[in-house]
């Protein structure tokens, strides 16, 4: 959540914390760190890569027979959904139901789907929301609605279960669960106008830690991952965080529920690999809040990094780690980046910059390189509230839509002839902003299927503004006119179709089929 603690950091630097007195330091503990050239490893395992180049085509280090570049794309003017990128429109935020503000539900989460500003849907719920009793789920009305209407506009969802909100008033864990789970005050205060909850309730923390607690969290996670795991409506689930929304923070409180940080950073360890058992198929996105509250968050987001999942942040005008960490992260590493639009527009304060506070910050989620960003009104989630700002303000948002994530394309299309065989070699661009959040597999292929050679490209890439070769060699007797220039980005042993992202025409699968388009005058 964007909140204001800067001032509360600095005194706490000093002061320490309540919660960590006497703690042992754990082993596990990540120090801050340059991401910059850090050494996370080589990404996700590919098993059929591409000959990535060099390609020499003259004497003495000659690779492939001169060749001549027959075909060139140029970049598309035009949003271009694909897995992996997009602007995610909000169903519920930070109050769960209460944040939708219609007395017609289905009505107001339909008109939520059906904007085409947003190509993909997101929803976070407490966990009362989808669980009410052990060893099954049952899913409130406003999640059912919100997969219903993703399946009918054929959008992804990305979500994420919270086992503390400090904006409900009510418990947010299941019943069942709150009375066996020993809960602990925090110790400070929140200072705010006392209308509304987070200022004026008592805020507790269950022990995460207690058998009761982690045999529900287990059980939760199987059952969810049971049923959505792999699901093609699923676009990646939040990582289940410390505290606050999930976040990995109570902030602005001096404690935590937890004896001392070393049984802290274990707990949420084990959590972390709890998530990473079940969900095999689907990305988890890891806050990169740093560890304000001492429960080991720099390990988590070291071990999500390790493991080819990804990260978000939901802030972008605060933490300076939060934005080393997101805009220098590994390449295949997909960045979620979550900031709200005013609820009002009435409440947009007047500025002497020529852009407007949240164009601001939407320019700099640009600056980082995200591959999501959040389409929603803080704590007044509406289809119209949307609307209205974009009428108002359209061009940040109509240029972090053309930008966002990766937007890949075969620039440059090479020929050359090799005895009686034919091979391209394909320059790829990326004119997104992001890398690859996994991997990109290429093929080239006859229309009726019968001709097919293609691999991966190395995690991550192309990059940015870069171009990234690989051959590709047909069968003998094969001419190159004609076929089929597709792809498929891999993540977690999942593949899903690219289009590309270029001017020239495109089939309906989002291939390109190959010609001659480059035509000289002499």
């Amino acid at each position: 959540m964007t909140v204001d603690r800067r001032t509360f950091l600095k005194s706490a630097a000093i002061a320490g914390m309540a919660g960590a007195t006497g703690a042992q330091p754990a082993g596990a503990f990540v120090p801050a760190h340059n991401w910059g050239k850090y050494d996370f490893g080589s990404g996700p395992a590919i098993t059929d890569r591409l000959n990535q180049g060099p390609f020499p085509q003259y004497p003495p280090e000659v690779v492939i027979p001169t060749d001549d570049v027959v075909m060139a794309t140029t970049r598309s003017r035009e949003i271009v959904p694909n897995f992996g990128k997009g602007l995610m429109t909000y169903i519920s935020g930070d109050l769960g139901r209460d944040e939708i503000k219609s007395d017609n539900l289905a009505q107001a989460i339909e008109a939520l789907a059906s904007l085409p500003l947003g190509q993909k849907l997101y929803i976070r719920v407490p966990w009362r929301d989808v669980q009410q009793q052990p060893g099954r789920l049952a899913f409130a009305d406003y999640w059912k609605i919100t997969f219903e209407m993703a399946a009918k506009y054929k959008k992804r969802v990305g979500f994420r279960v919270m086992m503390s909100d400090p904006d409900i008033a009510g418990p947010v864990l299941p019943d069942f669960l709150v009375d066996k789970v020993p809960m602990v005050k925090l110790a400070g205060e929140w200072r705010g106008d006392a209308k509304e909850v987070r200022y004026r309730k008592a805020h507790m923390q269950p022990r995460y830690d207690d058998p009761n607690f982690q045999a529900a969290y287990r059980e939760l996670n199987e059952l969810l991952a049971a049923e959505l795991n792999g699901s093609p409506q699923i676009e990646f689930m939040d990582t289940f965080m410390y505290g606050f929304w999930g976040e990995g923070h109570t902030w602005p409180y001096t404690n935590n529920p937890f004896p001392d940080y070393a049984t802290a950073e274990r707990t949420w360890i084990h959590m972390l690999d709890v998530q990473l058992a079940c969900w095999t198929k689907t990305p988890l996105a890891t806050n990169t809040q740093p560890d304000f509250s001492r429960v080991g968050n720099s390990e988590l987001v070291d071990r999500t990094v390790r493991s080819a999942n990804w990260l978000r942040t939901d802030t972008i005008f605060i933490e300076n780690m939060q934005i080393e960490s997101i805009s220098n992260r590994p390449p295949w590493v997909g960045a979620v980046v979550e900031i709200a639009l005013p609820g009002h527009l009435s409440k947009i304060p007047p500025t002497q910059e020529p852009i407007s506070y949240s164009d601001s910050s939407i320019e700099h989620v640009i600056d980082v390189g995200a591959n999501y960003w959040s389409l929603w009104n803080f704590h007044n989630i509406g289809a119209e509230n949307i609307l209205n700002y974009y009428r108002r303000y359209p061009h940040a948002i109509d240029r972090i839509n053309r930008s966002i994530g990766y937007r890949v394309r075969p620039s440059f299309i090479w020929q050359y002839t090799d005895g009686d065989r034919q091979g391209l070699i394909v320059g790829f661009a990326n004119d997104g902003i992001a890398g690859v959040p996994g991997a990109l597999r290429v093929s080239v292929a006859s229309e009726d299927g019968k001709v097919k050679v293609g691999g991966s490209l190395d995690p991550g890439y192309p990059l940015p503004g870069k171009i990234r070769q690989a051959q590709f060699v047909l069968p003998a007797g094969v001419d190159w006119k004609g076929l089929k220039l597709m792809a498929e980005i891999e993540v977690k042993g999942v593949r899903h179709p690219v289009q590309w992202a270029c001017l020239q025409k495109l089939n309906e699968d989002g291939s390109l089929t190959l010609r001659p388009n480059l035509h000289q005058r002499s």
